[in-house]
């Protein structure tokens, strides 16, 4: 059964919620227990969702599938979690606030061609070590709000939503022409409140403790040779066929990783397999937990949003959902939203002519769409002039520059890109990384915030105001 008909029972949403609450006030509350049988709970709620499903709704494609993204998911965060565990990087020099604002910046830029999800497994070791002597809860948000998330909006290669979008059509330098005024102000925004906040942290720390800490530092770059399967892993992200070559590639690029990086360079590192094992288990529940809530916001989103919705409306839809959902299968539904909602079928059939007779009634169209088919033709041209000069475009990639070609739809795919980008930052569990960061800064024993905490704290006063101004600028209209 194709997932994009399925109507879950609305009730089948409950094991997700129920999920997502105990992530959120299990640690809080029952702390004890919870780090003793997170893995019940993650499997239980799952398998309630899955029977349902199987035995239900007989939709065993949908469950393969699901299946298959994890294992894409688990295979591309696992591989760069092993590899850049066996990479030490060691930095020279006191972590000055502007230091860190620089240091933050880098792994900004860095994350678009890593992947947030890289940058953050190779620069977050750094980052604690550098601020070891006054290390607190916002070095580590800040990091997984600029570095894991917001940073990364600018290549498809950048996070996972934007990827999802590549495959589906997108080219891959229009995110990079359209989002780069966002990603400005969204990083730029963000590095000066951080600048603001570690000012006061630093000027808290006495001038001879920071000397004794950073005396001894050096710059020191150990396990290099990791670069090479870390080249492996991100160039197998663009293979598609045969089937699971891609995910094999990463599984064998971390087994060589792990097995000849030196011992030396893992203590370093203080590298264990713990984080990455609580991310697979928990996020095992996530995907097979939130099936019913995808489902039933891919068969009602054209409902819910009615004719002729304000862009803001899908920054604000997919970003809400995208804070608690992962964010990539939530890009995936809006996007979806967009193409059923806008997509006109006959400019894309009378384009679809235009490109058989190689453009040559253009200037003759007349009509009430001709400036939308105009347009369409245009984006052609200037995103598939190769397939368009062979005459072989397919109509996918004319519906795409049909959005993409007419100002008034290219907002709305923006507005789902940029909503899921950043609002994946609002939570642990709106994108891979961040969960994956934190547990990292728990098994160094950086003091963090729960769930809670982390929302109220620094999601609220700091995320949120990046989050209205972007809106205010771009897609309140």
């Amino acid at each position: 059964m194709d997932s994009t008909v399925l109507q879950p029972n609305p009730w089948m949403i409950a094991p997700f919620g129920v999920l997502l609450a105990a992530i959120a006030l299990g640690p809080l509350f029952f702390s004890g227990w919870w780090s003793k049988h997170y893995a019940k709970a993650a499997f239980g709620l799952g398998a309630v969702t899955l029977t349902y499903y199987v035995f239900g709704l007989q939709a065993y494609g949908r469950v393969l599938g699901a299946a298959h993204e994890y294992a894409s998911f688990i295979a591309l965060i696992g591989s760069l979690f092993v590899v850049s565990g066996g990479i030490h990087i060691q930095v020279k020099g006191e972590a000055t606030p502007m230091a860190n604002v620089v240091f933050l910046l880098i792994g900004a830029i860095g994350a678009n061609a890593l992947g947030t999800t890289g940058a953050s497994m190779l620069l977050i070791r750094p980052w604690i070590r550098m601020n070891r002597y006054r290390i607190t809860a916002h070095h580590v948000v800040f990091f997984i709000f600029i570095i894991s998330n917001v940073g990364g909006c600018l290549t498809p290669i950048g996070d996972p939503p934007l990827f999802l979008g590549y495959l589906s059509g997108i080219p891959f330098w229009w995110v990079a022409e359209h989002c780069l005024p966002m990603w400005g102000v969204g990083v730029g925004g963000l590095l000066a409140m951080f600048y603001v906040v570690d000012r006061r942290n630093f000027a808290r720390a006495p001038r001879e403790v920071r000397e004794r800490e950073t005396a001894q530092d050096q710059w020191r770059f150990d396990g290099l040779a990791n670069l090479f399967f870390l080249a492996v892993i991100l160039g197998s992200v663009f293979i598609h066929h045969p089937e699971f070559l891609r995910e094999g590639l990463m599984v064998a690029a971390a087994v060589g990783s792990h097995f000849t990086t030196r011992k030396q360079v893992h203590e370093a590192n203080q590298f264990s397999f713990h984080p990455i094992r609580e991310v697979a288990i928990l996020f095992v529940g996530i995907f097979a937990t939130m099936m019913p809530a995808l489902d039933w916001l891919g068969t009602n989103a054209g409902v819910l949003l009615g004719k002729n919705p304000p862009s803001g409306l899908f920054y604000w839809g997919s970003g809400s959902l995208s804070s608690l959902l992962d964010n990539a299968p939530t890009y995936l539904s809006f996007l979806s939203a967009v193409f059923g909602s806008f997509v006109d079928a006959d400019v894309v059939r009378q384009v679809h002519h235009l490109v058989q007779n190689g453009g040559a009634d253009l200037a003759a169209l007349s009509g009430p769409h001709v400036d939308q088919i105009r347009n369409t033709f245009l984006a052609l041209q200037h995103y598939h002039g190769d397939h368009l000069l062979s005459k072989a475009v397919s109509l996918e990639e004319i519906e795409v520059c049909f959005l993409l070609g007419n100002a008034t739809f290219n907002k709305y795919i923006l507005a789902v890109s940029i909503g899921a980008v950043f609002f994946g930052a609002n939570t642990y569990i709106g994108n891979g990384p961040n969960f994956m960061v934190k547990s990292i800064a728990e098994h160094y024993k950086v003091h963090i915030p729960g769930f809670l905490g982390y929302l109220f704290r620094f999601t609220l006063p700091f995320m949120v105001p990046v989050l209205l101004l972007v809106w205010w600028l771009w897609f309140r209209s």
